[in-house]
C-alpha cells in the first residue's frame, strides 16, 4: 500500500505521467511526464514514514517547473525511514551546497506523527533552479557543536529530559557545546498513537552535518524502551557515524551523488564514509540511467588521521539543464 501511495504521489507532482499496474500488482509501466510541482497535498501510507516520500521529493524538487510546496501527513518519525528531523538538518544545507536556497526552501513540522496509526503533518518547499552548481567537498572538518531533537508525544513531557539527560551524560565527555531541545506536542498536534524519540546531530567548522536517530517500539509492538537507553543509543550511533565520518552522512549519500551527476559539466568532489548498500545500488543505478561513472579513491585511516576509511568520489556532471523551469 505505501508503494501505491507513492505512485499516486509522482503522479500528483507530474502531468502527463501514465501508470499501468497489472492485476497481481507485479509488474508497472510508468511513462514519465513533466515534472510540473505547484501547491499540493498527499496523504502517505502509515506503514511507511513519510522520511521515504521525503526523500524522493528532496530529489526532483530542484527541477520542476513551478516551486514545490506540498503538505504531507502521515507518520513523521518511525524506525525504518529517515525521519523528518534528520532530512531536515541534513539534507536542506545539502541542497543549499548545491546553490538550491532562499527563503523558500523549508521543512516545517506541524504535527508529529508516530506509527501505527501516524497522524502527523509536514510542509515541505523547495524553489527551483535552473542548472545546479558543482561541488569541491573534501575536508569535514572539526566537530564543533551537537544539536538535537528529543520528542515526546502522547506520554508524559518528562520522557523527553529523560533522553536529554542520558545522551548528555555520554557527549558531554567529548564536547562542551551540546543543546538538545525539547519537543513536547499535545493535543491535535501528537498526532493519533503515543512515542517518543531523539535526534542528534553533530556540525563541523566546515559546515558538515552528520546525524543519527531512535524512536520508540510502536504501540503493542516489541519491548517497552527505557527513554534513558534511547538516549544513550542514539549517542553512541552519533559517534558512530562522527568515526564513518565524510562530509555528507550515511542517509544523504545517494542525494549527494546525484546532485553531482546533474550538475554542470565541470567536476565535482565529495568526500563520503564507507558507502552504505542503498548507496551502492544506487550508484549503478546512475550509471545505467546517465552513463556517468564515479571515479572512487579510498582514503585510509592514516592518511586522514581520523575514524574509518574514507571514499573519494568524483565525477564530471551531465550538464543537466531545467528547460521546464518558468521565466519571469
Amino acid at each position: 500500500d505505501f508503494e501505491a501511495s507513492f505512485i499516486r504521489l509522482i503522479d500528483k507532482v507530474t502531468n502527463g505521467s501514465r501508470i499501468e499496474i497489472n492485476q497481481t500488482g507485479t509488474t508497472l509501466y510508468y511513462q514519465p511526464g513533466l515534472l510540473y510541482g505547484g501547491s499540493l497535498e498527499h496523504d502517505c501510507s502509515p506503514s511507511r514514514g513519510i522520511g521515504y516520500y521525503l526523500e524522493s521529493l528532496l530529489c526532483l524538487a530542484p527541477f520542476m517547473k513551478h516551486p514545490l510546496k506540498i503538505v504531507l501527513r502521515g507518520v513523521t518519525n518511525d524506525q525504518v525511514d529517515p525521519s523528518v528531523d534528520v532530512l531536515k538538518a541534513t539534507a536542506l544545507p545539502l541542497l543549499k551546497k548545491f546553490g538550491i536556497d532562499g527563503e523558500n526552501l523549508e521543512i516545517k513540522i506541524n504535527r508529529r506523527g508516530m506509527p501505527p496509526k501516524g497522524g502527523g503533518e509536514i510542509l515541505f518547499a523547495c524553489p527551483v533552479r535552473k542548472v545546479l552548481q558543482p561541488v569541491q567537498f573534501t575536508d569535514p572538518g572539526k566537530i564543533k557543536r551537537i544539536r538535537g531533537t528529543a520528542y515526546s508525544v502522547r506520554v508524559s513531557p518528562q520522557m523527553a529530559n529523560r533522553m536529554v539527560e542520558s545522551a548528555r551524560g555520554i557527549l558531554n565527555k567529548f564536547l562542551p557545546d551540546i543543546y538538545i531541545y525539547t519537543d513536547h506536542m499535545k493535543g491535535v498536534s501528537s498526532g493519533k498513537s503515543p512515542g517518543f524519540g531523539i535526534c542528534l546531530t553533530a556540525e563541523t567548522i566546515n559546515g558538515t552535518i552528520l546525524s543519527a536517530e531512535l524512536a520508540s517500539n510502536p504501540q503493542g509492538q516489541g519491548a517497552a524502551v527505557l527513554p534513558e537507553e534511547l538516549g544513550q543509543n542514539c549517542a553512541k550511533l552519533l559517534l558512530e557515524e562522527v568515526y564513518r565520518g565524510g562530509c555528507v552522512d550515511s542517509t544523504n549519500q545517494s542525494l549527494a551523488l546525484l546532485l553531482m551527476t546533474l550538475g554542470q559539466r565541470d567536476v565535482s568532489k565529495v568526500l563520503l564514509g564507507p558507502l552504505s548498500p542503498y548507496t551502492i545500488e544506487f550508484l549503478r543505478h546512475l550509471r545505467s540511467f546517465f552513463q556517468i561513472m564515479f571515479k572512487i579513491e579510498t582514503k585510509t585511516a592514516e592518511e586522514e588521521h581520523m575514524g574509518g576509511e574514507k571514499v573519494l568520489m568524483t565525477c564530471v556532471g551531465i550538464g543537466f539543464c531545467n528547460l521546464s523551469k518558468t521565466i519571469r
